[in-house]
């Protein structure tokens, strides 16, 4: 990858991600573009350098978004004191910075981010 690649994967994630924020909360918070675009970026390079089966990728993308929100909630949510998210009412979280329900969708949202990964690394 270079470096225009990473600068529009990176872009795309973070652009995304607060949209889906704006849609689902009505409100974002900057690191949230911070946690989106790292994690597209993340997926991007993995899909662009390792092929995998289909059906692996929702669950790589599942736990590479999912680690992305815990390591981004603790420095927001816990070391900064932000509170910019709160799971600790949802079932199944950890510490109130990750939960089920939004671990699995992360998987569905993992597909169309492959197929967006795909047509990056056609541009680029």
């Amino acid at each position: 990858m270079n470096i225009k690649e990473i600068g529009a994967a990176f872009f795309i994630g973070g652009t995304l991600y607060v949209i889906l924020e704006l849609v689902y909360r009505r409100r974002s918070h900057i690191s949230m573009f911070l946690a989106g675009g790292g994690a597209f970026l993340l997926l991007h390079a993995l899909f662009s350098r390792y092929e995998m089966p289909l059906l692996l990728k929702p669950l790589v993308g599942m736990a590479l978004i999912t680690a992305v929100e815990f390591i981004a909630g603790y420095i927001v949510n816990i070391k900064l004191k932000r509170g910019v998210w709160d799971y600790s009412k949802a079932r199944f979280n950890l510490y109130g910075q990750i939960c089920l329900k939004f671990s699995l969708l992360w998987a569905l949202l993992t597909l169309p981010a492959a197929f967006l990964s795909h047509m990056l690394s056609m541009v680029f």
